[in-house]
């Protein structure tokens, strides 16, 4: 859920998965269209299908426990190295090199003296991680937390905090003068007017409703025809509607 979704935004969600589905066997034995239904609008919606098969993989091939071995994890659906290694981190308290956004923000300037990272993960850059990392698990454990709590509350994208920063002393971009970003040009998702917000609109109409929806109540949420046929047909092509019958979708 915190993938690319502020945590603000994702602890009421959060509670409420908890409280209806505790266990991977509760949300297991829903209806796919139950989770993309309680997904709200947190957005990239396809994480709750995904969500929702790693639940059912869990009890097929776990006995219904999420499991310890990274790989394990990296084999499940919808789940790649960062998920697999946060997991193993942080709940089960093991050495991997955990690299989000934050972290990868920490880094470049500490280490790399350069304001951001690279638009994509390097091979460098997660060899600099692994150096860093602590040998023992549970202080390496520590350290992949500690260090995202300080890129996502100090080191800010737009404004660091470096006055309280623990580790300004070492800091090399702020050695250096905090140089500008001067890489290609980062891209900025749009969303108004986009596909994604099409899909958002239609996606809502068919979570909100108790069954089966008419064409005619998805037509009336947007006017562009194409784009609101192209978004529905991406919408089922990706699993998250179905059409029901003549002129009428629902959640899966």
């Amino acid at each position: 859920m915190l993938q690319q979704t502020p945590v603000a935004r994702v602890l009421p969600v959060h509670e409420q998965w908890l409280d209806r589905w505790p266990t991977p066997a509760d949300l297991a034995a829903e209806p796919t269209g139950e989770a993309v239904r309680m997904w709200g609008r947190l957005g990239y919606p396809r994480r709750a299908l995904r969500l929702h098969a790693a639940a059912q993989a869990i009890v097929e091939r776990h006995g219904g426990e999420v499991p310890d071995d990274h790989a394990a994890l990296l084999a499940l659906p919808g789940v790649g190295e960062y998920t697999a290694a946060a997991v193993a981190s942080f709940a089960f308290g093991q050495r991997h090199v955990v690299l989000d956004t934050n972290v990868r923000r920490v880094l470049a300037r500490t280490v790399g003296g350069v304001e951001l990272p690279a638009q994509h993960v390097t091979k460098a850059e997660r060899e600099t991680a692994r150096e860093l990392l602590p040998d023992d698990e549970a202080t390496a454990a520590t350290w992949s937390v500690a260090v995202m709590e300080l890129g996502a509350l100090v080191c800010t994208a737009a404004r660091p905090r470096c006055t309280e920063c623990p580790v300004a002393s070492l800091c090399a971009w702020r050695a250096a003068g905090h140089p500008a970003y001067d890489g290609p040009p980062r891209k900025v998702q749009t969303w108004a007017g986009t596909d994604r917000q099409c899909r958002g609109r239609l996606l809502a109409v068919l979570r909100d409703a108790d069954g089966p929806v008419h064409l005619s109540r998805l037509d009336a949420v947007w006017a562009d025809d194409a784009q609101r046929v192209r978004s529905l047909a991406g919408l089922v092509e990706d699993g998250l509607a179905v059409r029901t019958d003549a002129g009428t979708y629902a959640l899966p």
